[in-house]
């Protein structure tokens, strides 16, 4: 996938244990973050960088890849299809029946960003009650006891 200029990030065995340590840092914080340059002059953090900080910090101290992508983005078919973990064919024909919206930049179909990860949640969400429906409807039948 090539959403990014430079791809995922992610954090050392190393960097784990002080990644841990900024994140209860920041977790504890009741006074207004500050960033901190070279030469010791003090920035205050807007609160969407903070915000952002908090999230990102998480993500790594748990070993987990991060990469940032704006909401305004606009990706590939392929791309598309790669995050919704279907095949591109799959996704065009899911494009065709306008279950997900798309504009068409010369010949190619653009998915925004922020439209995808929608439909992608609301999937996700339709995916899980259906299984939650399935458990209780085997419980209900003594499948499972």
């Amino acid at each position: 996938m090539t959403m990014t200029e430079h791809g995922p990030i992610s954090a050392s065995e190393n960097e784990q244990p002080i990644l841990r340590k900024i994140d209860s840092i920041l977790d504890d914080s009741n006074r207004s973050p500050m960033l901190v340059g070279p030469d010791g002059a003090q920035i205050p953090l807007p609160s969407s960088l903070f915000q952002l900080l908090k999230r990102v910090v998480s993500h790594l101290s748990r070993g987990q890849a991060v990469t940032i992508i704006p909401i305004n983005k606009e990706v590939t078919t392929q791309e598309a299809a790669d995050i919704l973990n279907v095949s591109r064919p799959y996704l065009i024909k899911m494009l065709e029946e306008e279950k997900i919206p798309y504009v068409t930049v010369g010949a190619h179909r653009r998915i925004p960003l922020h439209t995808l990860l929608d439909y992608k949640q609301r999937r996700d969400e339709e995916r899980l009650e259906a299984i939650r429906e399935m458990a209780q409807m085997s419980q209900d039948l003594g499948i499972y006891d």
